[in-house]
């Protein structure tokens, strides 16, 4: 469905500038308070003189005396290694209020192997209490630090308002358990055009856009990840990390399109997932695309597939949602002369996942809309891809279809992310040619008839409920 013609590769990787410093502070957890704990050192990996091994007991805590400039956000990063399976979550309290409830400390595969897990809490000006508490009798992980970033935190950024995303239902829910719509951008393939994706045009994409997600389009062949897994696997996590700057939900999309069967590249998968999962588990931002476009297989053969797959990504990340594409390239099955009864009939076994649905509005109307219209009441959907031109991504632009899709998304809290974030030469891309190379991305100027269209639907207010 998308515009996939062969490009040429040898396009340049852009760089990362140096992000500004940023008010960081470290607290060693063997010198803070201790309650129902011990401070050791009979594991390897730790920072400082120790560790806190908490008391496997309900109520144990450590507290860190944490100080703050003025009074605000701040991001709160626990180093800690849990060499069990099961999880030990912990109660993040601020000066005796919980900020942040049962925060998943999930296994890390040995106690002298560390990972972290990330909080947005709001500090007080001054010196501030802050105590990680264990909440079930298993006890807390072994907790080596806390850093605390008084500083990569704005308020009202789409991932610090919303928190840790699930499914409730058929809906998108917030860390509060309300729905959210998601709105944003797909890059186009980042061995194409990864010169589109940088740090100017991340700016403006999360702050002059207002842009809640950044889907990663990594294509696993078509000169992408199959010829240099190293290679786009830390192009990916970069990536994952610019998003998280900005307080914008990373969508990483597994763009799998020739061969349509993702069974395919099973093997592929497996460690691409693998790897994210573990390095960014401790991110409450991440959304996992495990089948960007399955095509020419049927709907048990990708229900097979994903039944295979969730589990991967649930053994590393537990919290993370996952999206799983549908038959007929996204359609639901109408490209495919099926329907989405294939799915309700033989649902995908899993749960905190959604099945998506891609549409382009010159090509695709009355029946895909209909289906979408049908499914919404029945399954979790997100549309990972959408343009206002034909299925090529490139024509004339049919904007008042595209309106009808977009009203219809709104009014179910539907999410959507618009093919492509770059200067491609066809209409759905949304800057004009040339644009790429230079550092000038905001307001319409540089942007194609499709980009000022979706960049004004995207600067409508969003809609995140707290309470």
């Amino acid at each position: 469905m998308a515009a996939l013609l062969a490009l040429p590769a040898a396009l340049p990787v852009s760089g990362w500038a140096q992000p500004e410093a940023l008010a960081v502070t470290e607290h060693q957890a063997e010198t803070a308070t201790i309650s129902n704990g011990l401070a050791e050192a009979n594991h390897a990996g730790y920072t400082g003189s120790g560790f806190v091994n908490y008391d496997n007991e309900t109520g144990a805590y450590v507290e860190f005396t944490v100080t703050a400039a003025t009074a605000g956000p701040a991001t709160l990063t626990f180093r800690y290694a849990n060499g069990t399976t099961a999880d030990r979550p912990m109660d993040i309290a601020v000066n005796g209020a919980v900020a942040a409830g049962g925060v998943a400390f999930a296994g890390t595969g040995a106690w002298s192997t560390w990972g972290t897990r990330a909080a947005t809490v709001t500090l007080a000006a001054g010196a501030n209490r802050v105590r990680a508490t264990a909440t079930t009798a298993h006890g807390g992980p072994n907790l080596d630090k806390v850093t605390v970033d008084t500083g990569a935190v704005a308020v009202g950024r789409p991932a610090d308002v919303n928190g840790q995303l699930r499914v409730c239902g058929v809906k998108l829910c917030n860390q509060y358990g309300k729905p959210v719509q998601l709105r944003g951008m797909s890059t186009h393939g980042i061995q194409w055009y990864s010169q589109c994706v940088k740090t100017a045009s991340l700016d403006a994409l999360a702050s002059d856009w207002g842009a809640d997600v950044l889907r990663i389009s990594m294509y696993v062949q078509e000169g992408g990840y199959e010829t240099d897994p190293r290679r786009f696997t830390d192009m990916v996590h970069g990536y994952i990390e610019e998003a998280t700057r900005r307080g914008m939900y990373a969508l990483v999309d597994w763009h799998q399109l020739t061969p349509g069967d993702p069974n395919a590249n099973i093997s592929l998968a497996r460690t691409f997932f693998t790897e994210v999962a573990s390095r960014h588990r401790a991110k409450t931002n991440i959304i996992y695309d495990i089948a960007n476009e399955p095509n020419g297989v049927s709907w048990a053969g990708i229900k097979s597939y994903a039944e295979q797959m969730i589990p991967v990504i649930r053994a590393q990340d537990p919290d993370g949602v996952v999206f799983v594409g549908t038959h007929g390239w996204g359609s639901l099955g109408i490209s495919d002369g099926r329907t989405e009864q294939d799915i309700l009939d033989n649902p995908i076994n899993a749960t905190n996942f959604m099945y998506t649905f891609h549409f382009y509005a010159a090509s695709h109307q009355d029946e895909y809309f209909n289906a979408l219209q049908r499914a919404a009441s029945r399954i979790p959907i997100f549309v990972t891809e959408f343009g206002t031109q034909t299925y090529t991504g490139d024509g004339a632009n049919d904007f008042a279809y595209s309106q009808k899709y977009l009203d219809f998304l709104a009014a179910n809290k539907i999410g959507w992310t618009n093919w492509n974030f770059s200067d491609d030469f066809r209409s759905g891309a949304v800057f004009k040619q040339g644009t790429c190379a230079g550092n000038t991305f905001t307001g319409t100027g540089p942007l194609k008839p499709a980009g000022i269209w979706v960049r004004d639907r995207m600067r409508t207010p969003d809609n995140f409920p707290t309470s």
